[in-house]
């Protein structure tokens, strides 16, 4: 198919996945929806994002046969930042917490998220005025000469850093001076009060600089290569675009990048103001409510792998539950259900299609074993990522990331023991080691509803599972067939119960444990008890995701809803990318500290008043000035500007007493594009 100049200016959309990259040239002409010309999948390469990125707008540009000059932009969401921090993994960092105590990280889960990490305390921070305490950063630079070797990048948080920057600021030039190593300060994130949890959330951005600056390095190589010169844009959290200069500095706004871009495209594709969007890819699925038009946003910040961060984004649950999801067997019950994810694995039919017989042989020498193993159907290979990654790897680690190697190695032989199982785990956390097992993937190839990848090796690992045994005693199931049946049906079944909780959470109630209730269950299996149960959504289901035709088909039996499956559904996000908006924003504070004396606080740092107005009239100024400014870094040049001013006063013996202001600048715009 050939665009023609009447659609107007090309646009190419991007979507990088855990498992697939997706693309799609679109154009705004051709009716109300515009004009999808051509689209295409290719497989995501994490050793080397370049090769799957050039695979899939390859194969988009042959199809539609167009000069790649016409391409004025081109926009991507990837939900490599999600994947990450579900999977746990990202480079290792340093936090520099600045005025804080060793209590502090107890809160927020700070402690958790940072896991090994090294930390640094430094004396400093400020008051909620913005009064400074004394600096002194000499722990800071003690433990630099080390930590330049084992870290890849830098936090730092200090106390009330939005009220004041300075500190931070003065940590960050001597990080950069003495190390040349990516730095992110909190006040960059967020202007949120709550200092454990603007750690957090700057330790995870910090965490994950290195993998989305690869993803826009490999995107820009590649683009430059065909001669395409179009600005090139990323989808936030919150369903906006941004620059990939902006993105390459804050990543973890892309967090939900890939689910926030599904919902854009799935309000494009179907028109429906009111739905429920059921995102499913190979690693997580991802639920959210459309009302009105628009995506639900999460006022108290991004949930994802467990944590909750200061990110402005969709109000979006994400599960571990897609098409690579580990298949394991319930633990400690007599009847047990199949557990599906919420780890990844690579699938061993796309194992098998990517290392030949190598895969195959491996499984059928495990079936030939008169017993099942525990480790039948596991294998580990590396990832391929840039051997300085690897950096600050412990003694075992270091041994067993030795002895693995790019073709996958059976587990059975690889590991001499059950202690390096907790070792291949911390290598595959750290994004070195994949492990290859036995997907629902595998069962729809083994079945013959995909055809991918390798389907004798889905075969192969179905039949290792089925004959694996119950705490009876008795075989999963009669036949690898049998067995694959009721991997896609729990599967069915799992993505029912994700949209359910998402469903009662935004009504208030505890989503997990209602869905657990008797009650719920017996509702959505149709138990033909003597008090017949019924439940239903009050609005359709949007199915979204390559598999969701698969997956999907069965979810209107159980949640008594129609499922709406778009025609470029495995395209959504894709799609997505390329019809949103630039949108930013800019926040500034006006305290009074002591009467007659008030402080303007912004990102510029501090400024004082005599009087209300004219800090009032500055700060606003200084909100508008900074939001265009952000917009044009964002990635556009006619933002429309609006300023929100928040007042916080009390009233003393009819007196109005001024407490505080809260000033909000946004700006949106379509994006720039190139002329």
């Amino acid at each position: 198919m050939t665009a023609t100049p009447s659609n107007g200016p090309l646009f190419l959309g991007i979507d990088t996945g855990g498992t697939y990259t997706d693309c799609v040239l679109w154009s705004e002409g051709g009716g109300e929806k515009g004009t999808v010309h051509a689209k295409a999948k290719a497989l995501t390469t994490r050793h080397d994002l370049a090769v799957g990125i050039s695979g899939a707008v390859g194969n988009v540009l042959e199809h539609a046969a167009v000069d790649p000059a016409d391409i004025k932009l081109v926009s991507m969401s990837t939900t490599l930042a999600t994947n990450a921090l579900v999977e746990g993994q990202g480079g290792r960092v340093g936090l520099v917490m600045i005025g804080f105590g060793t209590d502090d990280m107890a809160r927020d889960g700070l402690a958790k998220a940072l896991g090994t990490d090294p930390v640094v305390f430094c004396p400093g921070g400020h008051d909620v005025h913005g009064n400074a305490a004394d600096l002194d950063l000499s722990a800071l630079e003690a433990a630099l000469p080390e930590l330049a070797e084992t870290v890849s990048g830098f936090a730092v948080c200090a106390y009330f850093a939005t009220r004041n920057p300075e500190h931070e600021i003065a940590a960050r030039d001597l990080i950069r001076e003495k190390t040349g190593l990516p730095v992110t300060a909190s006040h960059e994130l967020s202007a949120r009060l709550g200092g454990p949890r603007r750690a957090l959330t700057t330790l995870l951005n910090a965490r994950l600089i290195a993998m989305i600056d690869r993803l826009v390095a490999a995107t820009e190589g590649f683009l430059a290569e065909r001669g395409i010169e179009a600005p090139l844009m990323v989808v936030r959290g919150d369903g906006a675009l941004i620059s990939a200069a902006f993105a390459r500095q804050r990543p973890i706004e892309t967090i939900l990048s890939g689910p926030a871009a599904s919902l854009v495209g799935a309000r494009h594709m179907t028109g429906l103001d009111n739905a429920v969007v059921s995102d499913i890819g190979g690693t997580t699925t991802d639920v959210a409510v459309l009302d009105h038009g628009r995506p639900r946003l999460d006022p108290e910040g991004a949930t994802v792998g467990g944590f909750r961060t200061m990110v402005e984004a969709v109000a979006m649950r994400t599960f571990g539950l897609g098409g690579d999801s580990e298949v394991a067997l319930q633990e400690g019950v007599l009847n047990p259900r199949l557990i599906l994810g919420p780890r990844r694995l690579v699938p061993l039919s796309l194992a098998a299609a990517q290392h030949g017989e190598v895969v195959i042989k491996e499984l059928e020498r495990q079936l030939r074993a008169p017993n099942a193993g525990r480790m039948d159907g596991r294998f580990a290979f590396r990832t391929g990522v840039p051997e300085r990654l690897a950096a600050g790897l412990g003694k075992s680690e270091a041994r067993l990331y030795a002895d693995i190697t790019a073709t996958p190695q059976p587990l059975d032989r690889l590991l001499a023991s059950s202690a390096q199982n907790a070792t291949l785990k911390r290598l595959v956390a750290r994004g070195l080691v994949h492990v290859s097992g036995f997907t629902p993937s595998d069962a729809a190839h083994a079945l013959g509803r995909q055809s991918n990848w390798n389907a004798e090796a889905g075969r192969l690992g179905a039949e290792l599972f089925a004959r694996k045994r119950d705490p009876k005693g008795k075989e999963l199931a009669d036949s690898p067939e049998a067995f694959c049946e009721r991997v896609l049906r729990s599967l069915t079944r799992w993505s029912a119960e994700y949209i359910l909780e998402t469903a009662f959470a935004e009504d208030g109630l505890d989503g997990a444990s209602t869905v657990a209730h008797a009650l719920v269950q017996r509702a959505v299996d149709s138990y033909p008890g003597i008090v017949r149960l019924s439940m239903a959504l009050d609005r359709p289901v949007i199915g979204l995701g390559a598999s969701a035709p698969l997956h999907y088909t069965g979810l209107p039996a159980l949640l008594a809803n129609e499922c709406i499956v778009p025609e470029d559904t495995d395209v959504a996000n894709a799609l997505g990318a390329v019809v949103g908006q630039v949108r930013v924003t800019a926040e500034v504070s006006v305290s009074q500290p002591e009467e007659g004396l008030f402080r303007v606080s912004s990102p510029a740092g501090l400024q004082d008043f005599d009087a209300e107005e004219p800090a009032i009239a500055a700060a606003q100024a200084e909100a508008r000035a900074t939001v265009a400014d952000r917009a044009a870094e964002a990635g556009t040049d006619e933002a429309e500007i609006d300023v929100h001013t928040d007042y916080r006063v009390s009233v003393v013996q009819d007196r109005r007493m001024f407490v505080e202001a809260h000033i909000v600048a946004t700006a949106s715009g379509r994006p720039r594009i190139a002329m």
